[in-house]
């Protein structure tokens, strides 16, 4: 993978929780990813689905640095430092992760933390990459994405809001959806003077541009690779360039699958959880089959 900085400093040490079926003891755990603004509750509903489906799994949601209840941490913000962060915490609470399952910028992170795990000499065996294509992003897709569009529409907004209501009606005046206005308010908390950001808004552009900018296809095109990589492209996505997409027609047969999942715009996991659980229990939660 190629990335346009390393980690150089101590993991920040992220929040987290564990989620499991009722009653169960895990034998296997999964490491779930958010992706830039959200946090590790984001993908709580599809683990707790997964877990119900599987209880011999367990699944472990962070939240990744300067976002939820993490700390910044140290610079450099960027997808190899959020690797780090993620196999620092499983560590710390004991887990080997088995798969690790990343949505849009936690999907980069995800295909980070194997490369890192299996430098480390502890393989992941399976990678779930949801709607994050894997190269470096087309600068036409990247610029118009919504994603980015918010977080320079948060630049002018004030960092203290007196109620909810406020954010979402500030948003809506900029053109954004209802919908994604009132998903912003979730990443306010209430302090002594108001409702603030629970985010770190600098972290989170650095992070971005990092992401913009990292290739995973060096990881995917490596033969010696053990993990196997299982992509999913929502079929009203609007960030797939038909040059990536060319390339998995090439990786073809190297442990590198693109799945579709119809019915599904960017948040698979909200759009058709139902056919996103069903594409992962076909093809497998954990590794199996041959590259």
């Amino acid at each position: 993978m190629t990335t346009n900085q390393s980690p150089t400093r101590s993991p920040a040490p992220l929040r987290s929780f564990k989620l499991t079926a009722p009653n169960a003891q895990p034998s296997r755990w999964a490491v779930v990813l958010h992706g830039i603004l959200g946090s590790g509750t984001n993908l709580r509903t599809f683990a707790r689905q997964l877990a119900l489906a599987s209880p011999e799994w367990g699944f472990l949601l962070p939240d990744l640095r300067g976002h939820g209840d993490s700390p910044s941490g140290e610079p450099p913000h960027n997808v190899a430092a959020c690797a780090a962060d993620v196999l620092a915490l499983a560590s710390s609470q004991g887990i080997t992760p088995s798969t690790i399952l990343g949505h849009s910028f936690g999907g980069k992170v995800a295909l980070a933390c194997a490369q890192l795990a299996e430098a480390q000499g502890r393989p992941v065996e399976r990678v779930w990459v949801l709607d994050a294509p894997p190269g470096r992003a087309d600068v036409s897709l990247a610029v118009s994405s919504e994603v980015v569009q918010v977080v320079l529409a948060l630049r002018g907004l004030p960092d203290r809001f007196e109620r909810r209501e406020e954010l979402v009606t500030l948003l809506t005046a900029q053109g954004f959806s209802l919908a994604l206005a009132q998903w912003m308010t979730t990443n306010l908390r209430s302090t002594g003077d108001g409702l603030r950001w629970r985010f770190d808004l600098d972290v989170i552009s650095a992070l971005l541009q990092d992401y913009a900018v990292t290739d995973a296809w060096p990881t995917l095109n490596d033969p010696a690779r053990q993990t196997i990589v299982d992509v999913v492209r929502a079929e009203r996505s609007e960030r797939w360039s038909a040059e990536e997409l060319a390339r998995f027609a090439a990786a073809a047969g190297s442990g590198v699958k693109l799945h579709l999942l119809p019915d599904a715009g960017h948040w698979v996991h909200v759009d058709n959880p139902e056919g996103l659980l069903q594409m992962v229990q076909r093809e497998g939660l954990g590794g199996s089959g041959s590259r």
